[in-house]
């Protein structure tokens, strides 16, 4: 029995068992960002994190005025612009950057769910226009990655810019009070 013991102890001592990871310490992941690529990536979480207030606030008001179906569509470009900002900032830092998040774009809020429309359709404009330089620089710069991400979020934008020029011209069609009674109910 004392042999068989040895043996076994023998075999399993002489296996080499990989170093245990130590899960104190994490290596960070980074690379040296090209030159500028850095600026307009906070250039566009400016815009972006101007654009969280925005459609936040829009969101609410449309929330207080009773017009569910719309409060919830803002809302929900809101968090997604959230989720914008929250992929450049771990892209700025995957940069070894500096995200800078205490810089803002003044807040334009609309009284009128037409003027909401119009100041929503106008950042998100220049949010494409900041997008398509991004490209542009970053194909310049071989920074594909980057540009990738760029033109992603520009999809998304056209996407937005669409959605808001439909609802510009369904007023125009049907008349704003039309249009708003369509808004109180929220979409299931």
């Amino acid at each position: 029995m004392c042999l068989l013991a040895d043996t076994l102890s023998l075999s399993v001592s002489a296996i080499e068992r990989p170093a245990a990871p130590n899960i104190f310490h994490k290596e960070r992941l980074t690379m040296k960002a090209k030159e500028g690529v850095i600026n307009i990536l906070n250039k566009i979480l400016t815009a972006d994190l101007t654009a969280i207030n925005q459609y936040f606030v829009h969101a609410k008001m449309c929330e207080n005025w009773g017009y569910g179906r719309l409060h919830h569509k803002v809302r929900e470009r809101s968090m997604a612009e959230m989720k914008d900002a929250d992929e450049l900032i771990g892209h700025i830092l995957y940069l070894d950057g500096v995200p800078n998040v205490q810089r803002m774009n003044t807040v334009q809020v609309g009284e009128t769910v037409p003027e909401q429309l119009k100041l929503d359709l106008k950042a998100e404009q220049e949010m494409l226009a900041l997008l398509s330089e991004g490209v542009i620089h970053c194909t310049k710069v071989a920074d594909f990655t980057t540009r990738h991400m760029f033109e992603d979020m520009a999809k998304d934008v056209d996407q937005h810019i669409d959605w808001i020029e439909t609802q510009m011209e369904t007023i125009k069609q049907i008349g704003l009070e039309n249009y708003l009674s369509e808004q109180i109910k929220k979409d299931s």
